[in-house]
């Protein structure tokens, strides 16, 4: 990576009371260097400015050219936030996974729907998961000096020919070998399988996950966890393709089969170490394991134990702020997927008992997607239009945020909260959390 390819890092925001807005940097101004060196990503960002005294070549946002001394304790923050994570771009995906969200997207959205990311950086710094096919030796070098562990892995499968068939990339068949590399160095990784029916289900899943848990070991094992996940299919994959839909009976029998490993791995290795993502429970009409099962959530990212966490969190937080009445009486829709709608029935009737306070679950599926079984994620602003118009829906709709692009109002379809809000006729309360969630349920608005 030449330094002429890395733009200088775009300042967004300025904490409050931090180094940088004492020394009044703003947003818009952007890092070219720190003691000399141009960061490539956040992570070059972080690890250089640890150091106490600190040189930094800055352009301002009218383009004025600075050199800032600053001398601080070590690993203080400076408190800026940037546009991006990486300055120099994205290490973009050249695997053909038939079963890949991107590619069961339609045409015509927002660009960075269609970017395919395989990027270790954006996994070690949020949790993405990468296949490790996509690196160059320089990038693997630099994991390893600079420990970037834990990175989260999609394996899949770990049958040489079955994982290539799955990736559609010959590189994809020396995953057992990189395992390998990772344990030498004493790093980790968290692991996903996306189970696609009928090719790497049944004896195929079962010797993945066995060959996985062959590198839970030592003090610091190389693979930590492993999470097994369904296969998710829109109406826009391609027509050509050889997946099919998770069943019921499917569900039921990938259950039955992770159990008896997990009660294994549970006597051998002290840990569930594979852990089942919440949907199989939802698409096999079982109840979820109870939130003692998850121990520290490892796979929270691809949903394990999610539904659990939500609950009892929102637990904790109403013991505490829900109130007996409130003063102005209202009445909400809150819309989630109705994958959850079971599992939050309890939580409306909490609501629901405070004076005043009525709130109507709304618990849709994505037509837009053609998916009977929709996680709230999913949804989109054509699929509340299509759930919610012409009913009763009181006075606001409280919408969980992680349906819309971060930091922005724009769901996965392209529609804005605006444009959905002005459709229905009704305010739309995004809301973050469940601490959010039950404040924006009993205050004023």
């Amino acid at each position: 990576m030449s330094e002429t390819s890395i733009r200088p890092a775009l300042i967004t925001k300025v904490l409050p009371d931090s180094i940088a807005a004492e020394i009044g940097f703003e947003p818009g101004d952007a890092i070219v260097s720190i003691n000399g060196t141009r960061p490539r990503d956040l992570i070059d960002y972080q690890f250089l400015c640890a150091d106490e005294m600190l040189e930094l070549e800055v352009f301002d946002a009218q383009g004025k050219h600075h050199v800032i001394e600053i001398e601080k304790d070590y690993d203080d923050d400076l408190g800026l936030e940037f546009e991006t994570a990486l300055f120099d771009g994205l290490i973009q995906c050249n695997n053909r996974c038939p079963f890949c969200f991107i590619d069961q997207q339609p045409p015509g959205k927002r660009q960075s729907l269609y970017l395919k990311d395989d990027d270790y950086r954006l996994s070690f710094l949020y949790g993405s998961y990468l296949t490790l096919t996509n690196l160059t030796q320089k990038e693997w070098d630099r994991i390893e000096r600079l420990r970037l562990s834990p990175l989260y892995v999609s394996v899949h499968a770990t049958e040489p020919e079955l994982r290539r068939r799955l990736l559609k990339n010959h590189r994809a068949e020396q995953i057992l070998e990189q395992l390998k590399w990772f344990e030498e160095r004493r790093l980790q990784i968290h692991a996903q399988v996306v189970v696609c029916p009928g090719i790497n289900d049944g004896v195929h899943v079962e010797r993945t996950l066995l060959d996985l848990a062959q590198f839970h070991r030592g003090e610091i094992p190389a693979v930590a966890s492993a999470a097994v996940v369904p296969v998710g299919l829109t109406r826009f994959r391609p027509s050509d393709d050889e997946l099919m839909p998770v069943s019921r009976e499917k569900a039921e029998d990938v259950i039955r089969q992770v159990q008896a490993l997990q009660e294994k791995f549970r006597q051998q290795l002290g840990t569930t170490f594979a852990w089942l993502a919440d949907e199989w429970f939802l698409i096999a009409r079982q109840e979820l394991p109870p939130e003692s099962h998850y121990e520290d959530y490892p796979q929270i990212g691809n949903g394990v134990g999610s539904i659990q966490q939500f609950l009892k969190q929102f637990q904790d937080i109403a013991s505490k702020k829900l109130p007996r009445r409130v003063e102005t009486p209202r009445r909400l829709t809150w819309v989630v997927g109705n994958a959850v709608e079971k599992a939050f029935e309890p939580l409306v009737q909490q609501l629901n008992a405070v004076e005043g306070l009525e709130v109507r679950l709304a618990a849709l599926p994505s037509e837009y997607w053609g998916q009977e079984i929709t996680v709230t994620g999913l949804l989109t602003g054509q699929d509340l239009i299509g759930g919610l118009k012409g009913n009763d829906l009181g006075d606001a709709i409280v919408l969980p945020s992680l349906m819309l692009k971060q930091g922005d109002t724009r769901f996965l379809d392209d529609m804005t909260v605006e444009e959905v809000a002005r459709q229905l006729g009704i305010p739309i309360l995004p809301v973050s959390g469940t601490e959010e969630l039950i404040e924006t349920c009993i205050r004023d608005f």
